[in-house]
């Protein structure tokens, strides 16, 4: 008689099977088998044990005359090996940096500025967008940083970022345009914004009339006949886009006259559509 061992136990977290086995059993099907189910004994770990974490240091309630020096000292570190910890300290510094924060938007240095315009994002404070549009408004500056700049500004301020979108409609940088084409989805019940696209529509580069068209859809749920627009030229984007603009004129339309409605107000479901509710 043979016998068969079954061993069960836990390595890893996981469950394994050893199984104990005469070669010559292999050799004689017919020969009856023994099994026997046997448990391997073991500890269970120990708990583990978290130490208390000290408490992370309150941003200051005031910002005195030594903390001005100390943030402008940190200025010139927001590019280079320390440019993380140096954003760090201005975000823990919170709002009241930046006043301070903004000055760097004027040095030499460019991935200081850009640095500084996405810690501007992170301390998410609205006091800082005429500081940012002057930035994206300027064509002297490179074009990534200008890029971010208006995209930061739209988010923290979407609807004071409105007129600098509108100017920069006809910016020489097609990537300029293309930032406005994709920004101006986040600018919700604006009567303006759609007319800012559908001018977006008939630019020469395909891939911001694309982008345009994306963002008016986000906005209107609008889709309108179907064209190449992957294949097309500007004049035949031109052309369409004065579809777009019949639909959208038609719509302002309609709702000035649901305005006039009291049993349905306009702002119960912005334009008809869910988007904007």
């Amino acid at each position: 008689m043979k016998t068969l061992v079954f061993v069960f136990g836990l390595v890893g977290g996981w469950n394994w099977l050893a199984v104990g086995l005469d070669p010559c059993w292999a050799m004689s099907p017919t020969q009856e088998v023994e099994a026997f189910l046997v448990q391997v004994p073991f500890a269970e770990p120990p708990p583990v044990e978290i130490p208390e974490l000290p408490k992370a240091t309150p941003p200051p309630q005031e910002f005195t005359e030594k903390d001005r020096q100390r943030a402008e000292a940190l200025l010139p570190l927001l590019s280079g090996p320390k440019e993380l910890y140096a954003m760090g300290e201005f975000v823990h510094l919170g709002k009241l940096v930046v006043p301070v924060l903004v000055k760097a938007l004027k040095m030499p240095d460019p991935r200081l500025r850009y640095n500084a315009i996405e810690t501007l994002k992170i301390i998410d404070d609205p006091q800082a967008v005429p500081f940012l549009l002057e930035v994206a408004r300027d064509t002297r500056e490179m074009t990534r940083v200008r890029a971010h700049a208006l995209r930061v500004a739209v988010r923290l301020d979407p609807i004071g970022a409105l007129p600098a979108l509108q100017a920069l409609v006809h910016d020489p940088s097609d990537t300029i345009r293309r930032t406005v084409a994709f920004e101006a989805r986040y600018i919700k019940k604006s009567k303006e914004v759609p007319f800012l696209l559908i001018e977006l529509l008939g630019d020469p580069k395909r891939y911001v009339s694309v982008t345009a068209l994306e963002s008016f859809w986000l906005l209107t749920r609008y889709v309108g006949k179907p064209h190449n627009w992957q294949g097309s030229t500007q004049e035949e984007r031109k052309q369409w886009a004065q579809e777009w603009r019949a639909w959208w004129k038609s719509r302002l339309q309609e709702m000035e006259q649901d305005s006039s409605s009291p049993s349905e107000p306009i702002s119960s479901v912005y334009w008809g559509y869910p988007m904007w509710s």
